[in-house]
C-alpha cells in the first residue's frame, strides 16, 4: 500500500525537487553573475555605480528564489493527498517561506549597508590611474576641485544633492571629475543605531551674499525608529562661485 502511494505521488515528487533544483541554481547563477561582472569592472567609479544600483536588490531577488527552492524541496516528499493536509501544507510552508524572507529582508535593510557602506567607501577613494602617464592621481581638496567646476555644480554641491571629486594628473594636468548623488546612503541613527538615518527635507535659512556666507538647515528622519534631528551647514559665499566661474573659463 505504501509502495503504491509513493509511486503515485512520484511525478509530483520529482517535478517538486526539479523545481527547487532548478530554482537554487538560478539563484546560485544570478549571485555569480554579480561577482563575474564585479570582477571583470576595473573602473573603480563604475564599479562603485555597479554595486550602489544593483548589489541589494540582486541580493533580495536571489534570495526570494532561493526560498521558493527550498519551499519546493520541502514539499517533495509527497505520501498522501487530502484538503486539510493540503491546507496545513501549504500554511505551514507559506509561514516559513514568509519568515525567512522577512529575516532576510530586515538583515539587507538594516544591517547590510553597514558593509556595503565600507566596500564603497573604499572604491570610492581607491586612487585613480592618470591615463596620460599611468600614474596614481591626486584627490583634489573642496577649495581645489571649485577651480575646475562650473557654477551650476557648485550650486549643486552647496545644496548637497550632488558631490563632486575631481581628481588630477599633476604632472600633465589632466583632470577626472565623478559625480556622486549628495545622499546616497543613510547615516548611523544615534537613537537605534541602524543605518537608516537620511536628510529628509533641506531649506535655506539664509541665502550667501558676495560678502556674507549663507545658512542650510538639513532635517533628519530614522525611517525605523522616528528619530528626528536637524544640522545647520554654511554654504560658501557667492564671490567663491564667481571667482571659480572665471577660473573655468
Amino acid at each position: 500500500m505504501v509502495e503504491e502511494l509513493v509511486q503515485q505521488y512520484e511525478p509530483w515528487n520529482r517535478l517538486a525537487q526539479n523545481l527547487a533544483y532548478g530554482l537554487w541554481a538560478l539563484s546560485v547563477l544570478i549571485v555569480l553573475g554579480y561577482v563575474v561582472k564585479l570582477a571583470t569592472t576595473s573602473d573603480p567609479k563604475v564599479k562603485y555605480d555597479y554595486i550602489n544600483r544593483n548589489e541589494i536588490n540582486l541580493l533580495w531577488i536571489a534570495s526570494i528564489v532561493l526560498i521558493l527552492g527550498s519551499c519546493f524541496y520541502a514539499n517533495s516528499n509527497i505520501t498522501e493527498l487530502s484538503a486539510l493536509w493540503i491546507l496545513v501544507r501549504v500554511f505551514i510552508t507559506v509561514s516559513m517561506g514568509l519568515i525567512a524572507a522577512l529575516i532576510i529582508q530586515n538583515l539587507l535593510k538594516f544591517y547590510y549597508p553597514f558593509f556595503i557602506e565600507k566596500r564603497l567607501k573604499a572604491l570610492r577613494y581607491r586612487p585613480r590611474i592618470s591615463p596620460k602617464t599611468g600614474k596614481p592621481m591626486k584627490l583634489l581638496s573642496e577649495e581645489e576641485e571649485d577651480a575646475y567646476l562650473d557654477e551650476g555644480m557648485q550650486a549643486e554641491e552647496n545644496v548637497f544633492s550632488v558631490d563632486y571629486d575631481v581628481w588630477k594628473d599633476e604632472e600633465t594636468g589632466y583632470i577626472k571629475i565623478e559625480k556622486y548623488a549628495g545622499h546616497l546612503h543613510a547615516l548611523e541613527c544615534p537613537e537605534c543605531n541602524y543605518q537608516t538615518f537620511k536628510v529628509v527635507r533641506e531649506e535655506i535659512l539664509k541665502q550667501p551674499t558676495p560678502t556674507e556666507e549663507g545658512e542650510l538647515l538639513k532635517h533628519y528622519q530614522c525611517s525605523y525608529c522616528g528619530y528626528k534631528a536637524k544640522k545647520t551647514v554654511t554654504l560658501k559665499t557667492a564671490s567663491k562661485f564667481e571667482g571659480s566661474a572665471a577660473a573655468t573659463a
